[in-house]
C-alpha cells in the first residue's frame, strides 16, 4: 500500500529518493549544470554527462560537498526537479524523510530540513534521520536493541564510522576520505608513472574495473593525454600501481576505524567481536578493501549487498514500520 511520503538520501555524488506512492527508488547523480549566470541546462545524470567536457560558460557542480550542503540554492533546484519528475509534473502534499550525517554543526544540520521546506515541494512534515541509523536498518539490523553495531559507510567524499546502540549513536567520526580521494590518487599515479593525464571519470572506471582486470592478469586500457607530446593516446595501466596509489587513503580509513574501536565500551565491544563490522557505501566495493579491514582489525567484515542503496532502504523501513517510527525526528513543515 502506497504512502504519501518521500525518503531522501543526499550524497556528495548521488542523490537517492524513495517514493512511497509507488514503492520505487530513484538514483541519479547529485549534479547540476548552469549556463551563464543562472540558466538551468541539465541536472542529475544528464549534468554528469557534461562533467569535464563543458565549455567555460557552463558550470557543472556538486551542491553537496564533504557530506554537507554547500550550495543551497542549486540543491533546492535539484530537489524540486527530481520530486517533480517522480510526481510526473503534479507535486502533491507529502511527508519527507531526509538523512543527515552525525558529525556536522547545527547550522549544517538545519540546512538539510530547510532544504525540503524551501524547495517548493509542498512538504507537510519533514523528518530527520541519522544516516548511520538508516544504514544499519538498511542492512537488516535491528538497531533499537542494546547490542553494539559498528557501521562504516564509505561514500564519494567522506567516510562515516559509527557505533550504534539502542537506536542512537554512541561514538562516530566523519572523515574526508572516500571514492573521490581514491580517484585523485589514481590520476596522480598515472600521471607520474606514465606521463598520462586522465580525467576523474576515467580514474573512477579504473577503480571500479580493478577486480575484473586483475582476474585477467593483464593491465587496464585507458585513454588520456600524453603530457610530453600533448596528444590523445591509449595506454595499458598496471593494476598493481592503481591499487598501491590508493593504499595511503585506505590506511587512513582503517586507522580511524581502529580509533573508534578503541573508544568502544567493553560491553559493546563484545557485541562487535561476535557480529563484526558492517561495511557499506559506494566506496566499499573497492577490490580487497573488506579483506584489508578484516586483517587490520581481526574482525569479521559484513559487506552490504546493495551498498549504494543501503541508506535509502533503511529510510523505507523507517517510513513503513511502526517500531522504527521513533528514529525519525519531526520538524513542522508548510501545509
Amino acid at each position: 500500500m502506497g504512502i504519501s511520503a518521500y525518503g531522501i538520501d543526499l550524497g556528495s555524488s548521488n542523490i537517492r529518493i524513495y517514493n512511497g506512492n509507488d514503492d520505487k527508488f530513484m538514483m541519479e547523480k547529485n549534479m547540476i549544470a548552469i549556463e551563464g549566470r543562472d540558466t538551468l541546462l541539465a541536472y542529475g545524470d544528464s549534468a554528469f554527462d557534461m562533467y569535464e567536457k563543458a565549455p567555460d560558460n557552463i558550470t557543472v557542480s556538486f551542491p553537496v560537498v564533504d557530506g554537507v550542503i554547500a550550495d543551497i540554492r542549486n540543491m533546492d533546484t535539484l530537489v524540486h526537479f527530481f520530486i517533480n519528475d517522480l510526481c510526473k509534473g503534479s507535486i502533491k502534499p507529502a511527508d519527507y524523510y531526509i538523512t543527515v550525517p552525525n558529525n556536522i554543526t547545527e547550522v549544517e544540520r538545519r540546512a538539510f530540513y530547510d532544504l525540503v521546506l524551501d524547495s517548493n515541494v509542498r512538504a507537510k512534515k519533514v523528518y530527520i534521520v541519522e544516516k548511520a541509523v538508516a544504514d544499519g536498518i538498511g542492512m537488516d539490523i535491528d538497531v533499537k536493541t542494546s547490542q553494539g553495531v559498528f557501521m562504516v559507510d564509505i561514500g564519494y567524499q567522506t567516510t562515516e564510522i559509527s557505533l550504534l546502540s539502542l537506536g542512537g549513536i554512541v561514538a562516530s567520526r566523519l572523515i574526508k576520505v572516500g571514492g573521490q580521494k581514491f580517484d585523485e590518487a589514481i590520476k596522480a599515479a598515472v600521471r607520474k608513472e606514465y606521463s598520462l593525464m586522465i580525467g576523474s571519470k576515467t580514474a573512477e572506471k579504473l577503480k571500479i574495473a580493478m577486480r575484473d582486470v586483475q582476474a585477467t592478469g593483464q593491465g587496464a586500457i585507458v585513454y588520456g593525454r600524453d603530457i610530453v607530446m600533448g596528444l590523445p593516446v591509449e595506454k595499458q595501466i598496471d593494476t598493481e600501481l592503481i591499487f598501491e596509489s590508493m593504499r595511503e587513503n585506505i590506511d587512513q580509513i582503517i586507522d580511524n576505524i581502529k580509533q573508534i574501536l578503541e573508544r568502544t565500551p567493553p560491553e559493546l565491544g563484545a557485541d562487535i567481536y561476535h557480529n563484526g563490522i558492517y561495511l557499506t557505501g559506494g566506496g566499499s566495493q573497492l577490490a580487497h578493501l573488506p579483506d584489508m579491514i578484516a586483517d587490520a582489525t581481526g574482525l569479521i567484515v559484513n559487506v552490504s549487498d546493495e551498498p549504494v542503496a543501503t541508506v535509502v532502504s533503511g529510510l523505507k523501513k523507517i517510513m513503513h514500520e511502526k517500531r522504527y517510527a521513533s528514529l525519525a525526528v519531526s520538524v513542522e513543515g508548510n501545509k
